[in-house]
């Protein structure tokens, strides 16, 4: 009868238990060790697993973002750029108007290869940072000179600077070594041609077009070894040099000045290298060079509203690249050459103005598409000088009747190829057919820049 107490006992402290109040989980763990778990009632020393169900778990920790990474300090300047950007801070207080306000950028804190209108690199020589070149094209500043700023860039190799007011002459730039491109055209420079670059060491680019240059031209400047060569809308004056055959130039326009004299013969030397040619709107006199035709790449070649005179030479029919010839308002005279007509990259013939008396069935075929005869003293033809006006003329004496040599072109004499034959008949074209995109002729507009960064 003694074994069933335990029992008793047992149930005894059980219902002691669930009658009293809930225990905190940590009594139940440090007391007598009793845990209720979610599968009955476990007894014994070591407690049971909490509670799961009606419990909430803790709230997820808040995030809390990075801190931003440190701004890292640019480099400091090297003792290149901090000078120059000197030179640019006292340029700037010397500018009178800033239309496009490319000045803002230039502030005292920045680095100068950040300013507007400047690009940074480095040199070949010094691999040192420093501004490599300036591109102010088309920001109309207004500047009383650019000495002590252009002057200052050692290492530049382009300065850029079409349609801007920049007054004064044209700084020393025999010492800046790497410079090859200089275009100072359509502003306010004046003076003698600027003879400071000629000690430029390798220059590939000259424009220094619509300015107020004078005076002559110095031979010396066609034996540069440029590319290009615009010297056209000026003042300058005397003789062409005869030196302007040594010019390895392909683009040159000498147009709108004052020259006079002949063109030079030596031009024969250019055979291989030169493409456009403006001589337009000067006061050159003399014949017409039979050495011309020796022009065998020229596309584009314009004498025209000269004094020029004399018969076009045979030669001219040796043009073979020839797109756009212009001797129109001159005082030319003969017949018109069939050559000439039948050159079959031509696209532009224009000789009106002048006293041609003759014309041929080819060249006929041209008129009004590709030829203008406008003004001259051609029988049977609208549009014509009076017969008075022709006879004033004609009865004049004439100085240049060809060499025994000049009577027959070049390009058969020498044996090299001629000029492809026109396709007749080319009367069937309604319009004048405009010549290729010429870089010689958008010289004549000023705004525009031929180089661009």
């Amino acid at each position: 009868m003694s074994k069933p107490l335990p029992f008793i006992a047992l149930f005894s402290l059980l219902l002691l238990l669930l009658n009293s109040p809930p225990p905190s989980a940590t009594a139940l763990q440090l007391g007598i060790g009793i845990g209720i778990g979610g599968g009955g009632i476990n007894i014994g020393g070591g407690g049971g697993s909490p509670p799961q169900q009606g419990s909430c778990p803790p709230p997820p920790r808040p995030f809390i973002p990075p801190f931003p990474p440190a701004p890292q300090m640019p480099p400091p300047l090297n003792q290149k750029l901090l000078a120059l950007r000197q030179v640019i801070l006292r340029f700037k207080r010397t500018i009178t108007c800033d239309p496009q306000r490319v000045t803002n950028s230039w502030l005292p804190n920045t680095s100068p290869c950040s300013y507007t209108g400047f690009y940074c690199g480095n040199p070949p020589k010094d691999r040192t940072l420093t501004i490599a070149s300036v591109d102010f094209n088309g920001y109309g500043i207004c500047a009383p000179t650019i000495n002590g700023f252009l002057d200052m860039f050692s290492d530049l190799a382009l300065f850029h600077a079409n349609s801007n007011n920049f007054s004064g002459s044209v700084p020393d730039v025999s010492k800046l070594q790497y410079l090859y491109e200089l275009d100072l055209s359509n502003n306010l420079l004046k003076g003698n041609f600027p003879m400071t670059v000629l000690r430029i060491q390798d220059p590939v680019f000259l424009d220094i077009r619509f300015n107020q240059f004078s005076g002559s031209v110095p031979p010396q400047v066609f034996t540069l070894p440029l590319d290009v060569l615009f010297l056209n809308n000026n003042g300058f004056y005397y003789n062409l040099p005869y030196d302007i055959g040594a010019t390895p130039a392909a683009y040159l326009t000498l147009a709108n000045n004052r020259f006079t004299g002949p063109i030079p013969a030596s031009i024969k030397n250019t055979s291989n290298t030169l493409r456009e040619v403006l001589f337009l709107n000067n006061r050159l006199s003399g014949c017409l060079p039979y050495e011309i035709g020796y022009l065998k790449k020229a596309t584009v070649f314009d004498a025209g509203f000269n004094l020029l005179t004399g018969p076009i030479p045979c030669s001219f029919g040796c043009l073979t690249s020839i797109q756009q010839l212009n001797l129109a308002g001159n005082f030319l005279y003969g017949k018109i050459p069939e050559e000439v007509c039948e050159l079959g990259s031509l696209r532009n013939l224009s000789l009106s103005d002048n006293y041609f008396t003759e014309i041929g069935p080819v060249c006929q075929s041209l008129v009004g598409t590709i030829l203008n005869i406008d003004q001259n003293c051609i029988p049977g033809f609208p549009k014509q000088r009076s017969a008075f006006e022709c006879q004033a003329f004609l009865s004049k004496p004439k100085y240049c009747e060809p060499k025994p040599y000049e009577r027959y072109p070049p390009c058969k004499l020498n044996g090299y190829a001629a000029a492809p034959a026109r396709e007749l008949p080319a009367a069937a074209k309604t319009t004048v057919a405009a010549p290729d995109h010429s870089p010689v002729y958008s010289t004549l507009n000023k705004r525009n820049n031929h180089r661009q960064l």
